[in-house]
C-alpha cells in the first residue's frame, strides 16, 4: 500500500504517519501482539506518571485504546462513503471520565489485542477505492489510507513516549 500524500491528511497526522516505516498492514498485524506484550511488561509501573498532572501508564494505555476505537470508527465511516462530518474528541476529557486506574493492566493488554485483531479484519477488507475515500473529522479532511497509517503511528508514538518518559 502506498503511503498517504500530505494532501490526504491534516498537519497533525504527520506526527504519526512519519513514524510508519515499512508495510503498514504488516506493522498493524505485528502491533496486535507486540504492543499487548509490551503492556504486560509494564505491570510494575501501571500507576506511575512521570510528572504531576501527566497520565499514568493505565491512563495512557486507556487513551491508546480509546483512540484506536475512534480512528477505526472514522475509517469505517469514510470507507463506507459517509458524507456527514464527524466530531472531534478531547482526549483529556475521555481519560478523566474513564476511571482507567480502576482496571488491571492485564485487562488493557487483552482488550487491545482483541480490538486490534477485530480491526484487522476490517483493515484487510478495504479495496483500493475505499482506501482513497476521505471524510471530515474534527473539521479536517483525511483519507482512509491516512487513517491506517495514523493508527499504526499512534502506537509507535506512544511506545516511544513510554520508553523515554516512563521507564
Amino acid at each position: 500500500m502506498n503511503r498517504p500524500q500530505t494532501h490526504e491528511y491534516p498537519a497533525w497526522g504527520e506526527t504519526y504517519i512519519k513514524l510508519v516505516d515499512g508495510d503498514v498492514m504488516e506493522i498493524l498485524e505485528r502491533q496486535a501482539t507486540e504492543f499487548s506484550d509490551f503492556i504486560n511488561n509494564l505491570i510494575e509501573k501501571a500507576d506511575y506518571a512521570y510528572a504531576p498532572g501527566k497520565w499514568n501508564i493505565k491512563e495512557l494505555i486507556g487513551h491508546i485504546i480509546d483512540t484506536e476505537r475512534i480512528l477505526a470508527y472514522r475509517l469505517t465511516c469514510f470507507a463506507r462513503a459517509e458524507q456527514h462530518a464527524l466530531p472531534g474528541f478531547e482526549e483529556d476529557d475521555y481519560v478523566a471520565n474513564a476511571h482507567f486506574s480502576d482496571r488491571s493492566l492485564l485487562s488493557f493488554s487483552n482488550e487491545f489485542g482483541l480490538l486490534r485483531q477485530a480491526n484487522l479484519y476490517l483493515f484487510k477488507s478495504l479495496s483500493e477505492e475505499e482506501l482513497n475515500h476521505s471524510g471530515t473529522a474534527s473539521e479536517r479532511q483525511i483519507t482512509v489510507r491516512a487513517l491506517l497509517f495514523v493508527i499504526a503511528g499512534h502506537i509507535i508514538h506512544h511506545t516511544q513516549i513510554i520508553k523515554e518518559r516512563y521507564l
